[in-house]
């Protein structure tokens, strides 16, 4: 007589930034009663340059945040939050008799804002330049003609820091629990098992891959368009 399955009934695996070092290291041939505090440091700045990298790579959905800016008459820059990495979507919002009317912004270079002959031009806001400075702005044209817009935005958020302290989780979901673990292995062997990096690269890149494909919205119209981002500098 076949045995039936069994299974946990749980989903709360939620591995530590630690755990995912302890692993890291035994993916380098460094089993965890040979790891020192110097190791853990060294795990630390690299789990840190791990965040950073994924950040260039592709938006994170579990990190894009809708937010919202309060638009000022005869105002066109605003200073955002140093956490915003990029804008995806964007659009401006005004009520009227209670009725609030949401019009999709256009995103522009800076060389298209430079080419406006009057940037304090009047009007409703049609167009927003992202100056992606350490300190981000935010500018739009036209100039609000009063305080009745709200620019509202979806950004990508820079990912929390990871520490080893107090049993702390990486801000990642499920699906790049895989990812993660093997990118920091590869990092980590550039410092401590350079022989095993070009092996440990190619199985980080894989399984970044694997997680990046999955990483999208489900169930929309597929639009081509073409990437003009080169001429933008």
């Amino acid at each position: 007589m076949a045995l039936s399955p069994t299974y946990s009934g749980t989903t709360s695996f939620a591995p530590t930034v630690g755990g995912m070092t302890i692993n890291a290291f035994a993916r380098c041939g460094i089993r965890r009663t040979m790891l020192t505090a110097e190791h853990m440091a060294d795990a630390q700045d690299s789990t840190n340059l791990l965040l950073s990298h994924w950040s260039n790579l592709q938006p994170e959905l579990w990190a894009v945040e809708l937010e919202s800016e309060p638009l000022l008459e005869s105002i066109p820059t605003y200073t955002l939050d140093a956490s915003t990495i990029l804008i995806l979507d964007a659009y401006r919002s005004v009520t009227s008799g209670g009725v609030t009317t949401d019009i999709l912004m256009v995103p522009i270079s800076r060389s298209d804002y430079a080419a406006f002959p009057d940037k304090q031009q009047q009007g409703a806001p049609t167009v927003f330049w992202f100056n992606r400075q350490i300190i981000p702005e935010l500018t739009v044209w036209q100039v609000p003609p009063d305080d009745t817009y709200t620019f509202k935005y979806y950004r990508i958020r820079q990912l929390s820091d990871a520490n080893m302290a107090g049993g702390q989780n990486p801000e990642i979901p499920y699906r790049f629990f895989e990812a993660f673990a093997a990118g920091l292995a590869a990092k980590l062997a550039q410092i401590y098992a350079y022989d095993r990096w070009p092996a440990l690269e190619m199985a980080a890149d894989k399984a970044w891959q694997v997680a990046a494909a999955q990483d999208v919205e489900q169930n929309v119209p597929l639009v081509i368009s073409p990437n003009i981002g080169s001429y933008y500098r």
